[in-house]
């Protein structure tokens, strides 16, 4: 089942899946509702299919527990392959390693409302991200639940680290754009995104998703780039304040 669909205001879906179930299902929900669809039994399909460039795709999900190459190594396969948002889908909890790998989880047996929404939330445009309300620059919940999890000295490390390693990959990302390589662009995007994430940076990991969705011309990166050094500036202003006892 190959490129059902076509209402081209909508991702290219690549659904890796080795249950024919499954796979019917879920092409009939996202072929219902407009998505252009590709699919692939395996991982090692998948893999051919990527590397033959019949197509981009801006979504994939992937079961993660099939035979042969599945899970963290599927995926990281995919990433360079690909700048799609990559999605898992399961009928177990992966662990934590697979879920730090991947843009999002779904377990199985989800229901159409729970495909469509997460499919909504990706379908939003770069402009309304950047619409959006600015984010903090440091978020104070995140900050304090750190505080109650681990001791001042580790907390103090923890954002030292998160510091220098935007700081690193700010200059990494300056020198990819003089490349123009558009896939290691995305990729530096996507690890600010999910680390500043987490660490609560939230105004570097909004900026990192807009580099994540930014496309081969690379039009809006320097841009972005600016704003992000200016970002890691006022995040190492912030901590100075507020580890300066």
């Amino acid at each position: 089942m190959l490129g059902i669909g076509g209402n081209r205001i909508y991702a290219t879906v690549l659904l890796i899946d080795d249950d024919l179930i499954s796979r019917e299902v879920i092409a009939t929900i996202l072929t219902l509702n407009g998505y252009t669809l590709h699919t692939a039994e395996s991982g090692e399909e998948a893999m051919a299919m990527l590397d033959r460039r019949e197509f981009q795709p801006q979504v994939v999900l992937v079961d993660v527990q099939m035979p042969g190459l599945n899970g963290v190594a599927l995926v990281n396969e995919l990433r360079t392959r690909s700048s799609a948002a990559i999605y898992a889908i399961s009928g177990s909890n992966p662990p934590e390693e697979l879920k730090a790998a991947v843009d999002g989880f779904l377990l199985k047996p989800f229901s159409p409302d729970s495909l469509q929404k997460l499919l909504d939330e990706h379908n939003r445009k770069p402009e309304e991200l950047t619409a959006a309300e600015d984010a903090p620059v440091l978020s104070a919940k995140i900050l304090a639940q750190f505080r109650q999890m681990m001791p001042e000295p580790t907390v103090r490390e923890v954002y030292a680290a998160v510091l220098g390693d935007l700081q690193k990959r700010v200059a990494a990302l300056g020198d990819a754009i003089a490349r123009r390589d558009a896939v290691e662009v995305r990729r530096i995007g996507h690890t600010i995104k999910g680390g500043c994430g987490m660490a609560g940076a939230q105004q570097a990991a909004r900026l990192g998703a807009l580099l994540e969705a930014e496309s081969d011309d690379l039009s809006n990166s320097e841009s972005l780039r600016t704003d992000l050094a200016q970002t890691a500036e006022n995040l190492e202003r912030m901590l100075k304040v507020e580890f300066s006892a």
